[in-house]
């Protein structure tokens, strides 16, 4: 991969190393974070939420780009007519078992990192990467930050912004009376820093500490404003408020948070400058056998969009690992809002659970679009402040990418359309025995029974 000149940001921020190298084949520190499923503290709390860190004191929970990429690239966006980035989740390389080799395991994070790294030499170049949570497994651990963030990325020359997913936020320890470490604590060391400086946890790499304010935040760039929420540390379902008591430890600040961005962006997004997206990890639908949807979630959200009369023009998710697409009608079946399910980024690559499909399945408002995709792969999205289009591209042969779904949204009327989908002699996994369509659920259980199953941990301190 040939040397090209390096994105310096404004502030000083370096991405990307100044000369390309090989994909490591080892761990540096070998990953044996798994064993810690075993250790006291997470068998007694596993089940848990936990409290969510408040911002850094002083700082604005809205960011930027132009704070982090400078002024050159702005103009050429705005000087192009439109922005595109990339977005995936779940993409730290630990999933090392009898069946997967640490080898097998680094390359799979490899195929997706270098594709995106060789987007970037392309005529529509991405300005950044919204991760979408889970940076690494199978804890949030400082010392495996090296291997599955800043050495996967070292040639991506772009800042990467991230919401934490549950595998970030999760906390072990020696015993079952306090954690080794607080939640959250390595995410915010990494992308919650106070300045753009070295990050102890870099190993050497150049890439900067970001500079987020929280793990929940607004990232305005031109053409789009993405929202980050934080949906906690459960394997399912996502949590991003109390839920109205079921949840006592978490706050309901994020609901409050997210509904004043939708006031501040909807003049805005009805005056047509500008694409909203809402990103969490857990997906409020999914249909994954291990990741289902989150009820809790959906219900938060849509309670605060219709307070506001603000609908996002998209919702990412990571978590579920694989590649899904649902559409949400809502303002009687007016608008449609895709949510794209992107978790297929390093970590695995998984199947649906079974007696689910074939595509297209409607339940109530929600319609599975096109049958899920169990291939690695990222997003790149483009907006030019008309249309607003997410394409899932999958690493092929000979250093290409297989564009597997492509789905647009008219941003003057809110309707959104395909442009490609995955052909049917493409899929990877086997034959199912679908079930009627009415006994399909694309969610997981109640908040009110997720709430009598988990106990919180109380006054948990940062």
């Amino acid at each position: 991969m040939p040397a090209k000149t390096k994105l310096i940001g404004p502030g000083g921020q370096l991405y990307g190393e100044p000369q390309p190298s090989s994909d490591e084949a080892s761990f540096r520190v070998n990953n044996t974070s798994s064993a810690y499923y075993g250790s006291p503290y997470y068998l007694l709390h596993k089940d848990q939420v936990l409290p969510i860190p408040p911002p850094r004191a002083g700082a604005a929970l809205q960011l930027k780009l132009d704070d982090f990429v400078g002024p050159q690239m702005i103009a050429a966006i705005q000087s192009a007519g439109k922005i595109v980035f990339h977005s995936v989740g779940d993409t730290g390389a630990a999933k090392v078992d009898p069946q997967q080799t640490v080898a097998t395991a680094l390359a799979n994070q490899a195929s997706v990192a270098d594709a995106m790294v060789r987007d970037l030499a392309g005529p529509n170049s991405p300005a950044f990467f919204f991760h979408l949570g889970d940076v690494v497994y199978h804890f949030g651990e400082a010392q495996y930050y090296y291997d599955q963030f800043y050495e996967p990325y070292r040639l991506y020359d772009r800042p990467i912004f991230a919401i934490p997913g549950n595998h970030d936020g999760s906390v072990f320890g020696p015993t079952s009376s306090a954690p080794q470490n607080p939640t959250l604590q390595a995410f915010l060391d990494n992308f919650c820093a106070t300045s753009a400086g070295p990050s102890p946890d870099a190993g050497g790499m150049v890439r900067t500490a970001m500079t987020q304010p929280g793990v929940y935040f607004t990232l305005d760039a031109p053409f789009v404003s993405i929202i980050g929420l934080y949906s906690n540390v459960l394997e399912g379902p996502g949590v991003i408020s109390s839920q109205k008591g079921a949840f006592p430890t978490v706050s309901d600040v994020q609901l409050g948070f997210l509904q004043s961005e939708l006031l501040r962006l909807k003049p805005l997004r009805q005056a047509g400058q500008r694409a909203v997206i809402v990103a969490l990890h857990h997906p409020p639908l999914s249909v994954d056998a291990n990741h289902g949807g989150s009820t809790g979630s959906q219900q938060d959200l849509d309670t605060v969009f219709q307070a506001v009369g603000l609908w996002p023009d998209m919702v990412l998710s990571g978590h579920a690992h694989l590649y899904q697409r649902f559409t949400q009608r809502v303002n009687n079946h007016r608008q449609q809002i895709p949510y794209l399910v992107s978790g297929s980024g390093g970590f695995a690559a998984s199947p649906p659970q079974e007696n689910v499909g074939p595509a297209p399945i409607t339940v109530g408002n929600d319609t599975m679009e096109i049958d899920p995709i169990i291939k690695f792969g990222y997003l790149t999205i483009t907006c030019d402040g008309r249309t607003l289009t997410a394409t899932f591209n999958s690493p092929a042969d000979n250093g290409t990418v297989a564009v597997l779904d492509t789905v647009s949204v008219n941003l003057k009327n809110g309707l959104a359309c395909d442009h490609h989908s995955r052909p049917a002699q493409s899929r990877s996994h086997k034959k199912q025995n679908f079930p009627r369509k009415n006994q399909v659920c694309f969610t997981a259980e109640s908040a009110e029974q997720e709430g009598k199953k988990a106990t919180e941990v109380a006054g948990q301190e940062f």
